[in-house]
């Protein structure tokens, strides 16, 4: 075997690892600590442009919903040996005034909730179920998955410690695109895959913190009622919405058995 592969190979098998819930195999090469340090200086750049809702009951509960669901991901990754996926996480979770449908989650748990999609969560179980999708995003590490497969592309494939030293723009352009920061922090460049995944890590989360995962249908049948024009599944990011709630009904069954209910 040449040089050359048997480096790639030895690459690919250190960098594997398994995702939590579903236990897909990924390749995240970079070291996520990189990450969660350019995800920080974003995170504060885009706090000191957007007003923060801070005294408000809707903030309240953003944070109280949060803390909730990021204290059971924690038990439960510590309990099955991957509490190194947050041992380094410094959890926040903030309310922005924007009538933007959105929210997400960056790496070390720099958690936004947007005013605009308050209307469609409803309540703090509504809440919930968009808190645990978005955490489970940061929780899968889907932005160093995305970051990964661009930078073995464009980097080279194997040398990626030199692309990250000698490439700085290359690995910025990189993570703008993975976390969609072209346009809109937040707005997460995301595979269908990936939202797929985070539905379903999402659900199990937000029953392992004492929030119904039934009412996860219900949530996605709003947001498809909010109408308007929408690409068709196979060129979008997200799961066409029919698909999505088949999925999250068929995954129930898993989720349900880590609910137990706080009231």
């Amino acid at each position: 075997m040449k040089p050359l592969i048997r480096f790639a190979l030895l690459v690919f098998l250190i960098s594997c690892s398994k995702v939590p819930i579903t236990g897909r195999r990924q390749l995240n090469m970079l070291p996520e600590s990189q990450l969660m340090a350019m995800s920080l200086t974003e995170y504060k750049s885009f706090l000191n442009d957007n007003e923060t809702v801070s005294s408000s009951d809707d903030a309240a509960m953003v944070k109280s919903v949060g803390e909730k669901i990021a204290t059971a991901v924690e038990a439960y990754l510590k309990k099955h040996g991957q509490g190194k996926r947050v041992e380094d996480f410094n959890w926040e979770f903030n309310l922005v005034k924007d009538e933007t449908v959105n929210a997400w989650c960056m790496p070390g748990g720099k958690v936004v909730f947007y005013t605009g999609i308050l209307p469609l969560t409803q309540n703090e179980n509504g809440l919930a179920i968009v808190m645990g999708h978005e955490i489970a995003h940061a929780i899968a590490r889907h932005g160093n998955e995305r970051m990964s497969q661009g930078l073995a592309l464009q980097g080279g494939g194997i040398a990626l410690s030199i692309t990250l030293s000698d490439k700085p723009q290359l690995t910025q352009s990189l993570f703008e695109q993975a976390y969609g920061l072209g346009g809109q922090l937040g707005m997460l460049k995301y595979s269908r895959m990936h939202e797929t995944e985070s539905d379903k890590m999402g659900l199990v989360f937000m029953a392992m913190a004492g929030y119904d995962p039934r009412e996860a249908p219900k949530f996605w049948e709003r947001m498809s009622a909010q109408g308007g024009q929408k690409p068709p599944e196979f060129f979008s990011t997200h799961p066409h919405d029919d698909t999505r709630i088949k999925d999250l009904n068929d995954f129930m069954p898993e989720a349900l058995k880590h609910y137990k209910s706080s009231k």
